[in-house]
């Protein structure tokens, strides 16, 4: 597909570059808080694994309430005073001298980017048309996977180079500079609704609770049978992901020879693939949703489970095979999150997106908090390579399942009329 209307939507460029910028920043201090935390402070390993919760539970508990916030205000203030108190939050971690400092500091900013993400997608829902929407989710997913390679990269030398209080001050920094971005976002401008839709919204404002406005949101997922179906595939194989993202090295230490180096290839692998299929994405936008998903369902569960077969047989040439399992996997996982937040933001009316992706952004959250939770578990229990294998079956099983019954769950879902779908278009600053 032709990306030269995409490319020429400055709303959108802006967008996305306080996206990128912001999400380096993310690395930045996570990175140097586990170092300042593990090594300067000889933090146990149940603290250090209270550092990721403390950032990952509140999203999970407050993603729906942030949603309803995020359709009531106006979304591009509510993204610039997020980004703003989070850029205070991380300067404040660069004096802490206890972990319970660390921990109030870090749940706060989880609390904050609860806010700042179903915002950010219903801002994005205004900015770009729906024709351009696939590209734009794919640019989206390939800033994510290429920030979690640079980011920790560039963290490491730069916590070797000064020390862990140096890249506080610049992850602030990075939110400041993000904000700063967000202020030439286009103004808010009146949703374009037939007149009785206008009196019956009037109507509904006056009388619908705050909570009822919150189950709304759940309300709409479980009507659209995608989105209900999708979320399920896409949580699924999130987890997995964790699992195995956390468990990766248990399995590497099963293999008889192995390079030093060779969990460090297995993640850029995946993160590579995963970048690569959202550049594929880009240009491929005529796809099947569903299908697209159930591909990438079946590709991460074919992917980590060869990996844990190919360990079982202790086969040579490790760096090679892990490499390209790791490499498939996230080349796959790709499929499943561009098509399903693609189509989600393409059948949600605009006044919904904060609600309905808040609650997405609860189940994907809530997803990397179990994942490494039930691998420890699992592979305690039942040992490593057997977890890997069986969780690689059912996720391959339940693709089996969505391709038998993908005529009621198919995502072409009649999209909401344009009028309805988003704003008339981008007003000036």
């Amino acid at each position: 597909m032709d990306l030269t209307s995409l490319l020429k939507n400055k709303g959108y460029l802006t967008l996305i570059g306080a996206q990128a910028i912001s999400s380096i920043g993310d690395w930045l201090s996570i990175v140097a808080i586990i170092t300042m935390v593990g090594l300067k402070w000889n933090a146990s390993p149940l603290e250090v694994s209270l550092i990721m919760l403390c950032l990952a539970i509140p999203m999970a508990l407050f993603g729906p309430v942030a949603g309803v916030v995020a359709d009531r205000l106006n979304r591009k203030t509510l993204m610039i005073s997020s980004d703003l108190i989070r850029a205070m939050l991380i300067f404040f971690l660069a004096f802490a001298d206890t972990i319970w400092m660390v921990y109030i500091c870090l749940f706060s900013v989880g609390m904050f980017s609860a806010v700042f993400i179903p915002a950010k997608n219903a801002k994005l829902k205004e900015l770009v048309p729906d024709d351009d929407m696939r590209s734009a989710m794919s640019i989206t997913s390939m800033i994510d996977s290429s920030t979690k390679i640079l980011g920790p990269l560039l963290s490491g030398v730069l916590v070797t180079a000064f020390g862990a209080k140096p890249v506080f001050f610049i992850d602030s920094a990075t939110f400041l500079l993000s904000a700063l971005l967000l202020c030439f976002l286009p103004k808010a401008v009146v949703i374009v609704v037939e007149e009785k839709e206008e009196r019956d919204e009037k109507k509904d404002t006056n009388s619908t609770s705050f909570f009822k406005e919150l189950a709304s949101g759940f309300t709409f997922v479980k009507q659209h049978s995608f989105m209900l179906v999708g979320l399920l595939f896409l949580g699924s194989s999130l987890l997995v992901l964790q699992l195995s993202d956390s468990q990766i090295i248990v399995l590497l230490r099963e293999l008889t020879y192995a390079s030093p180096d060779l969990f460090g290839y297995a993640v850029t692998a995946a993160g590579a693939g995963t970048f690569l299929s959202g550049l594929y994405l880009t240009k491929k936008t005529d796809y099947n949703p569903i299908i697209m998903m159930l591909i990438g369902v079946s590709g991460v569960g074919l992917g980590f489970g060869l990996m844990a077969l190919f360990t079982f047989f202790d086969f040579g040439l490790s760096t090679v095979w892990c490499t390209l399992f790791a490499f498939i996997a996230g080349f796959t996982a790709g499929f499943v999150f561009v098509p399903f937040h693609a189509t989600v933001q393409m059948n949600t009316p605009v006044h919904m997106t904060g609600k309905v992706f808040g609650v997405v952004n609860s189940v994907t959250t809530t997803a990397t908090i179990i994942g490494p939770l039930l691998g420890g578990w699992l592979s305690t229990i039942i040992g490593v390579i057997p977890t890997f294998i069986i969780t690689g079956s059912i996720l391959i099983m339940m693709s089996v399942i969505g391709l038998i019954l993908r005529h009621k769950i198919d995502g072409r879902e009649e999209h909401v009329p344009e009028s309805k779908s988003r704003t008339s278009g981008a007003a000036t600053n």
